[in-house]
């Protein structure tokens, strides 16, 4: 895992643990599994313009906010990025 990732995961997981007022992070988790989820979905189908229609800059910041939002659904659920390595290096062995 990357240090950046390393270090968003663990904020978010503060976050989760610890709620600040005035996070978005916290808002979200306070939300709930579905707005989480939906919020997964819409930055999926942002990655997806922006890959078909935009430039590569967008797509990077799209891709952004996608990995953000999947990191704060994996918390909601109590599983971390290194489940999704798991699972990755189990497909490819």
């Amino acid at each position: 895992m990357s240090d950046v990732l390393h270090a968003l995961q663990a904020t978010i997981q503060e976050r989760r643990d610890h709620p600040r007022e005035g996070s978005y992070t916290c808002r979200l988790l306070a939300e709930g599994r579905s707005r989480v989820l939906q919020k997964v979905g819409e930055e999926a189908v942002e990655v997806v313009l922006a890959g078909a229609l935009a430039p590569d800059e967008q797509f990077v910041y799209e891709s952004a906010d996608l990995v953000y939002h999947l990191l704060v659904a994996l918390a909601e659920r109590g599983l971390r990025w290194e489940d999704v390595e798991a699972e990755l290096r189990r497909r490819f062995h």
